[in-house]
């Protein structure tokens, strides 16, 4: 009998019966056998192994989770694939997770709460272990499917005492970078913004609040745009401060990508930094530190985001009792010449 006499007539795979015939053992000692049991013999254990090389033979994962009830499989929803600071969130949680045996299945939400909802539906049908979601702007039916699966679920970069979730307070992070403008003697201070997800508009809050505080908020200093964040845009934003508000003295863009564009336009415009507007970014994304001159920002612990996030999920998928909801990890603002 050939293999492809063998495979399943539905799918065209090799199958866990088609393995068990070829080794001349039962269904049940093959499964034991791929999945390492002690009870099956050393000899069997070989035979099986040598049949499922010589078949091509791959486990179901599906297959595998309805036979146990149990899933190895944690979705990750994030809102973009082309953002360094999800990236580098996503390699942490790969690498703990993958670690201890579970696969990750990514789904990108483009800041779209439709996009979301229809995603994480698809993904509750698979019945995954775990669940890895980013902030908490989704829609009611997000939250009630969430609720009602029972699936272990743990919120990215934000905090909140009320659900599992490792993050920093964003509203925070944007008063003390607003503040550190203010103590180097910085009165008319524009906040540039771009994609307006909910992080930016925390971010946005502390900057009204620190202004407020000193009695100097502007709201004709604000620019938001719903555009994505970008070189580009953070460069038409220096350009519309320096010809519409040459009064600025300080611009906060609300991401590194903008403040970098802001930077190459300045430097092209031959507006000095700091000495005539001084220009600040956040996340601390790569190449902020090579920029000229170097760009002031908050640094936020991606890495150590995804770490703890894995971390938490772990311990509640294994039904593991967990110290405290919400895990603060803190940011660091970093002074460079920009400012």
């Amino acid at each position: 009998m050939n293999i492809a006499s063998r495979k399943s007539r539905a799918s065209g795979r090799v199958t866990l019966d088609d393995v068990a015939l070829s080794a001349g053992v039962s269904r049940i000692t093959a499964s034991r056998a791929l999945r390492g049991e002690r009870s099956v013999g050393a000899d069997l254990v070989t035979r099986v192994a040598t049949a499922a090389a010589a078949l091509g033979y791959v486990p179901d994962p599906a297959a595998r989770a309805l036979a146990s009830a149990r899933s190895h499989t944690v979705v990750v929803l994030i809102p973009l694939l082309s953002n360094n600071l999800f990236v580098d969130l996503l390699e942490a949680v790969q690498r703990l997770l993958h670690a201890a045996g579970y696969q990750v299945l990514i789904g990108v939400t483009h800041y779209q709460a439709d996009e979301e909802e229809a995603l994480l539906a698809g993904y509750l049908a698979h019945r995954p272990a775990g669940l890895l979601v980013t902030g908490f702007d989704r829609t009611a039916r997000c939250q009630d499917l969430i609720a009602r699966s029972g699936v272990p679920c743990v919120h990215l970069t934000s905090n909140d005492p009320a659900v599992y979730c490792v993050g920093f307070s964003q509203t925070d992070a944007g008063r003390a970078m607003t503040e550190h403008l203010l103590q180097t003697g910085r009165r008319r201070i524009a906040f540039a913004a771009a994609q307006l997800d909910p992080r930016v508009q925390q971010r946005l809050v502390g900057y009204r609040e620190a202004l407020m505080a000193a009695g100097c908020y502007d709201p004709a200093l604000e620019w938001l745009s719903a555009q994505p964040s970008s070189l580009a845009l953070g460069g038409q934003m220096l350009e519309h401060y320096a010809e519409v508000h040459p009064e600025v003295d300080a611009i906060f863009f609300c991401n590194d990508d903008l403040a970098q564009g802001g930077l190459l336009a300045a430097l092209r415009l031959g507006i000095a930094v700091p000495s005539r507007v001084a220009i600040t970014g956040f996340n601390d994304l790569a190449g902020s530190d090579q920029m000229w001159p170097p760009l002031t920002t908050i640094r936020t612990p991606r890495v150590e985001i995804g770490e703890s996030a894995a971390a938490m999920l772990l311990q509640l998928m294994r039904g593991e009792a967990v110290d405290t909801h919400s895990v603060n990890v803190g940011w660091e603002l970093v002074r460079r010449q920009s400012t």
